[in-house]
């Protein structure tokens, strides 16, 4: 049975990703390109989003992942991983990611010529943040396409033994009020005694950290559907119980953090609270979302289609908008809505009629192609239904 309810929480969980990135422009953290006023306060919403908004991403891409392999064998699942995540990844590595480090370089005083002059004679010479090739907003789907491959011996022999000790455990633990709560021991750990060593540089290659952390939630996200108990039902019940618990994380995290210098104990005691917080969130998100969006429209039709496209789109036209923003003596609320609407409008505007529409296009953003009986607006003609 399809659930509407996993469909919308994709769409709007990577909307609120474009909005994130949005406000990356103006937070006094690095980025790209950054406006000419920073805000300070920004930090506190978007340290909020952060905490959950990636976490959630792999735990909903590991639930799809249960039922796309229900309906395929490994060969057929890492054939189909490698049409939707590689080739996506490649043409954006190629044609979507270097406006971003053209801007970045014009905006540092790094390269000066117009965009033809950068690519693709420079566009291609080192690997950034010293060169210039990169994926970097794509950085998801390298991961994704990773822990797809290595975990299929280890998701088929879950499919095909439903019955098997670890998915008895897990159906127990959903029968418990906070049963659920054992997982984030693994993330603790991954916390506590990776994080320092290991900083996050989405580079693949020796980020141990981030391959750790998000493969585990990865792997959740199939365990909580390859389990056969009603996850969505519990979580629906019990969707309350998470929020106090997300609220309460939240704010002790946040006065942790606030209120402690850096010391071994509070380094312990925040990836406590860090993980915590994230799992009650995702676990309250999921409750919500089975209570009031598991239904289907015509809306979430064609937004879940495009969320794909406009994921690999939406950074490169948020720095293109902002490199000329950047300077300009405008408040936050101006700005901000003209990068917003910006990204999304312009990234709707590549999407409805630089990509939908195309059949030899559609592959390379990580759409199926339709047959060829489709109208211009997506829907099959009588005689093709």
């Amino acid at each position: 049975m399809r659930r509407y309810d996993m469909d919308w929480l994709r769409v709007l969980v990577f909307g609120l990703l474009i909005l994130y990135h949005v406000g990356m422009f103006f937070v006094p953290w690095g980025w790209h390109i950054k406006n000419n006023d920073i805000y300070g306060w920004l930090r506190y919403p978007m340290l909020f989003l952060n905490q959950w908004r990636l976490p959630i991403l792999f735990v909903i891409s590991g639930m799809g992942t249960y039922y796309a392999l229900n309906k395929r064998s490994g060969k057929q699942f890492a054939l189909e991983r490698f049409v939707r995540l590689y080739i996506p990844l490649a043409v954006g590595m190629l044609l979507i990611v270097p406006p971003q480090v053209y801007f970045e370089r014009l905006a540092n005083g790094q390269f000066q010529g117009g965009y033809l002059d950068f690519w693709p004679s420079r566009a291609f010479i080192g690997i950034y943040a010293e060169g210039n090739f990169s994926w970097h907003h794509l950085w998801f789907l390298p991961y994704l396409f990773l822990f797809s491959l290595i975990l299929i011996p280890a998701f088929l022999k879950l499919r095909n033994n439903p019955d098997n000790g670890l998915l008895r455990w897990i159906r127990r633990q959903m029968n418990k009020p906070f049963g659920l709560f054992w997982l984030i021991i693994p993330l603790y750990l991954a916390e506590a005694f990776l994080e320092p060593f290991f900083p996050v540089t989405h580079a693949l290659v020796g980020d141990w950290f981030t391959l750790v952390f998000y493969v585990f939630l990865f792997f959740y996200g199939f365990l909580l559907m390859a389990s056969r108990n009603n996850f969505w039902e519990i979580a629906a019940q019990r969707r309350r119980l998470f929020l106090k618990c997300g609220i309460v994380g939240f704010t002790v995290w946040l006065a942790t953090i606030l209120t402690f210098e850096d010391s071994t104990v509070r380094h312990f005691t925040e990836a406590f609270l860090k993980v915590f917080n994230l799992w009650s969130w995702i676990l309250a998100i999921f409750g919500y979302g089975a209570r009031y969006l598991n239904k289907p429209s015509k809306l979430l039709a064609y937004c879940n289609e495009a969320v794909y496209p406009f994921y690999i789109l939406h950074q490169t036209v948020t720095i293109s908008i902002g490199y000329y923003l950047m300077d300009l003596n405008w408040g936050f609320v101006p700005k901000f809505l003209v990068l917003t609407l910006g990204t999304f409008g312009i990234s709707w505007i590549l999407y409805e009629f630089g990509i939908r529409r195309w059949r030899a296009i559609r592959p390379l953003f990580g759409l199926k192609v339709r047959p060829k009986k489709y109208d211009q607006v997506g829907v099959l003609t009588k005689e093709a239904s």
